[in-house]
């Protein structure tokens, strides 16, 4: 989710859902250690609970940068190994470090060593053509032995040569049941699932094998899905948000941020999606997704809201001239 869940991001999917647990983008160590930390680390109070997902295989830079995490207040420090870029290879972390579950360990040991804060581990179920299950077994039992309880799996294999992170995503197979089977390996340890996933009912469905489930692209292109996992999943009982009020808080967050200088698109790019699969979605998506028109600033959203009802009302008529005829 490099470039997507950045805190403009996180602070909209928190309008959604109160309770579900919202990670950052991969942020590397180098990029904490030898770069603007504020930039990469600051977040919204609203936020929480917030995981901060690190990209590195340097125990000791890990360790630095979890406790950075710590101290700028992230409840849950994530290191990635699971992300399959050529970029991130050439870094030496992501998913190439499924093949080094040894160094994973330390890793783990390192920056449990100094945070009181979870550390958990994203990673994938095989590299490349290496698909037997005692594979990702052997990985997790390993890392587990260093101190990690929490796991986030993505059920595919990650193909470090000849795909892009894209085709990562589709053509590899998904295999939930080897998710299925580490929960039974490993019943003392919280297995999330991962990849793939689109709706709250295929979620229930994977509640019934593993402790847990992680929406990513489903949730940033079809935001509104997250609506109901308060009630669903967590027994709350407040009323499920209308997308116009998640509108109203996103204009204010927007507004807030616009007078402090950040320019308005970086914030509407998130939520192009509100109305996905709505009447009237289009009008919003080519309002906020046009940067001449976001040059008006947060009236904007002026304009969005009236191209989208009126989006709405012609596309009702137009279906009950459809019918009619």
């Amino acid at each position: 989710m490099m470039d997507w869940t950045d805190r403009h991001c996180r602070v909209f999917h928190r309008q959604l859902s109160r309770h579900t647990w919202l990670y950052t983008e991969m942020v590397t160590t180098g990029a904490l250690l030898h770069g603007h930390v504020a930039r990469h680390l600051d977040f919204d109070a609203v936020e929480h609970p917030v995981a901060l997902q690190l990209g590195g295989s340097e125990p000791q830079d890990l360790a630095r940068a979890a406790k950075l995490g710590e101290q700028w207040g992230y409840d849950e420090i994530n290191l990635n190994c699971g992300c399959p870029s050529e970029r991130v290879q050439r870094g030496a972390f992501g998913a190439c470090l499924m093949a080094e579950p040894t160094l994973v360990a330390d890793c783990v040991k390192a920056m449990r060593d100094v945070v009181q804060v979870p550390v958990t581990v994203k990673h994938r179920i095989g590299i490349d053509d290496v698909e037997s299950f005692s594979f990702v077994e052997d990985f997790m039992g390993k890392i587990a032995e260093a101190g990690c309880s929490t796991f986030i799996v993505h059920a595919r294999n990650a193909i470090l040569k000849g795909l892009s992170p894209k085709e990562n995503r589709e053509i590899p197979p998904l295999k939930y049941d080897y998710a299925y089977r580490l929960k039974q390996a490993f019943p003392q340890l919280e297995i999330l699932i991962n990849g793939g996933v689109k709706t709250l009912d295929e979620v229930e469905l994977h509640l019934q094998h593993v402790d847990g489930v992680m929406l990513g692209r489903e949730a940033y292109h079809n935001p509104y899905v997250l609506a109901e996992v308060d009630a669903r999943f967590y027994g709350d009982a407040s009323p499920v948000k209308s997308r116009e009020a998640v509108e109203d808080a996103l204009i204010e967050y927007a507004a807030s941020q616009v007078e402090k200088g950040q320019y308005l698109g970086a914030i509407t790019r998130h939520a192009l999606g509100l109305y996905r699969g709505m009447p009237g979605a289009r009008g919003w998506r080519r309002v906020l997704s046009d940067p001449k028109r976001l040059k008006a600033g947060v009236s904007a959203f002026e304009e969005a809201r009236a191209q989208s009802r009126a989006g709405a009302f012609s596309e009702r008529d137009e279906a009950h001239s459809i019918v009619a005829a």
